[in-house]
């Protein structure tokens, strides 16, 4: 399938800040299921500056812009061919064992509602039996729900009061999957999820599990599925912060807000 992405990020300040420093992670992974065949990145009045592919195989890029500046957008433009492998992240080249993936954060952190819903999984399948279990678990424990949580909404409070977005579903899902001993990570990407063509918001969030038979598997329980052919993937962390597609920060007093425009859509192949 010939994705197009067309992703404009408008930040905005109170007040002119004196610079700014953003760090992208907004380049599409190159493995087996997706092909980068035209990928643009541009910043306002921006300076670009190194880049490099970091040990989880990720593109980082630098900008910086010189103030003073009260408005910055972002604007992110290409076209990706993809594949369905079913889910399995085959032919990416990374440096970070996996067994890294085990360490919790704030936002994923198993409280005790969390670890008794991970025991209630049994153990004694194999491990992809194991992993689509945990998922599920996940889909009926956090219904998807706009407007429900915020940014820094836990996977324990998106649990406790059960709701949320696909970010707080993937928290849960690599909560209960680290409390298995199971390495997981946050996987931030696109997603084309209609199938008559029309364009949409379709900013994305889901996990990867480790297999030891499969390697890295991944697993989408806002929509009940594994990525397919319907998905782009940019990067990798242990929670959304970690793995966020903008990073940065502004020198000044202004308060900051944003506004996103995004669409992918399929092409004519």
């Amino acid at each position: 399938m010939l994705l197009t992405v067309d992703h404009v990020t408008l930040y905005r300040y109170s007040q002119p800040v004196r610079g700014v420093v953003q760090s992208h992670r907004l380049t599409p992974s190159k493995f087996d299921g997706q092909r980068t065949l035209k990928w643009e990145v541009s910043v306002s009045d921006g300076l670009r500056g190194g880049s490099f592919i970091d040990g989880a195989g990720d593109q980082i890029h630098a900008w910086s812009i010189r103030g003073p500046v009260s408005e910055i957008t972002v604007t992110v433009r290409g076209t990706v061919e993809t594949s369905d492998l079913i889910g399995v992240l085959r032919g990416h080249k990374e440096k970070v064992p996996p067994q890294c993936y085990l360490a919790s954060t704030t936002a994923t952190t198993a409280d005790l509602a969390l670890a008794d819903l991970s025991d209630s999984v049994e153990t004694s399948g194999n491990g992809l039996a194991i992993a689509h279990d945990l998922s599920a678990l996940v889909s009926d424990s956090i219904l998807y729900c706009t407007g429900t949580t915020h940014a820094m909404t836990t996977a324990a409070e998106a649990l406790a009061q059960g709701q949320g977005v696909c970010q707080d579903q993937t928290h849960a899902l690599l909560a209960l999957a680290r409390r298995k001993n199971i390495p997981a990570r946050y996987i931030s990407g696109y997603l084309h999820s209609t199938q008559d063509g029309a364009s949409h918001e379709a900013a994305h969030a889901w996990a990867e599990l480790w297999l030891p038979d499969l390697g890295w598997v991944g697993f989408d329980p806002a929509n009940r599925c594994s990525p397919d052919e319907n998905y782009i993937r940019l990067g990798s962390g242990l929670d959304a912060m970690d793995a966020a597609p903008i990073k940065g920060t502004a020198r000044g007093q202004g308060a900051e807000s944003l506004d996103v425009r995004l669409e992918v859509q399929q092409s004519e192949q």
